[in-house]
């Protein structure tokens, strides 16, 4: 069975950045792509960046320009960088990760709470 952990998140002033990490652990055979969700007030859980096992990175529209994925693969790690944040990016963010061929994240983080002060 596969855990993921995350870690990173805090509270930061508007214009300020946050690195989150998530790394997995466990029986690890295969961890194909990568992401992040977030929950921020008043909107549904949403998927905010992936990276796929080759490298491919996508973003939600509203946040290209101001967040980076990355991730290590000998260190089964996903990283978000996040810069330029403001207080609408305030909210819970999960890491997930897929474990099958079909790019479906099925192994969750518990999520990690992400505060910015305007």
């Amino acid at each position: 069975q596969v855990h993921v952990v995350e870690s990173g998140g805090g509270s930061v002033q508007a214009g300020g950045s946050l690195r989150l990490s998530c790394a997995a652990s466990g029986r690890i055979f295969r961890i194909d792509a990568m992401g992040w969700h977030r929950q921020v007030q008043g909107n549904p859980r949403e998927e905010i960046a992936r990276i796929s096992g080759g490298g491919v990175t996508s973003y939600a529209d509203s946040l290209k320009g101001r967040f980076t994925i990355s991730r290590d693969n000998a260190k089964d790690t996903v990283y978000l960088q996040m810069d330029d944040l403001n207080a609408e990016d305030t909210g819970v963010y999960y890491c997930g990760m897929a474990t099958g061929p079909n790019g479906r994240f099925d192994v969750w983080g518990q999520g990690i709470q992400v505060t910015v002060s305007s």
